[in-house]
């Protein structure tokens, strides 16, 4: 999946995109700055740095080892595979467990790695919308407090968007400026109809 970035230059927002998109026109306009500009990311509601120094290909050569091209991207060609296991992009990392745990993991069919992956995954299925709504509020409420966090109602607004009181959380926001509340919005519920 491909991150975005959104860049703001005071209360206006200035482009949304993938982060060579966004960058590319930060540094053209960065060069005769009226204000401050920020970039976000859209996933998390916080900003984010990018090296502007150089040329156009430097920018975009240091932004992918910054944030890497989506999995679809990046493919492999249709090369006929090598001996040994495929590689999956497994990264090994410690877990830590009880005795009791290890043994039901391992009597279960396939083994713990199996069982883990199966439990995670439908973790994931069960408690999918939840998180998502989670991601997107704490994503708002970052964006929120960079952009925001000096006007009117702003710990009201902050309140009703945590009690998830959406006609309550737009009308208090609905004075501050335009680019800031339709980013804020959508931020927060744009994967909710």
């Amino acid at each position: 999946m491909q991150k975005f970035f959104t860049a703001f230059q005071g209360q206006r927002r200035l482009v949304s995109g993938p982060a060579g998109e966004v960058a590319l026109v930060v540094k053209r306009v960065a060069s005769q700055p009226d204000e401050p500009i920020i970039i976000f990311e859209d996933a998390t509601g916080r900003s984010i740095d990018f090296d502007l120094r150089g040329g156009d290909r430097e920018v975009l050569a240091r932004l992918t080892k910054l944030v890497p091209p989506s999995a679809e991207a990046t493919e492999a060609p249709a090369e006929p595979r090598g001996r040994g296991r495929p590689k999956l992009g497994v990264v090994a990392r410690e877990v830590t467990l009880l005795p009791r745990h290890w043994e039901w993991l391992n009597a279960q069919a396939g083994g713990a790695s199996v069982a883990l992956r199966k439990l995670v995954d439908e973790a994931r299925r069960a408690s999918g919308d939840k998180d998502r709504e989670r991601q997107a509020r704490d994503a708002a409420y970052h964006f929120m407090s960079t952009m925001a966090g000096d006007l009117p109602q702003f710990e009201e607004a902050s309140r009703a968007l945590f009690a998830d009181d959406r006609r309550r959380f737009t009308g208090l926001i609905a004075d501050w400026p335009t680019d800031i509340r339709d980013h804020i919005v959508k931020l927060a519920y744009s994967d909710r109809a």
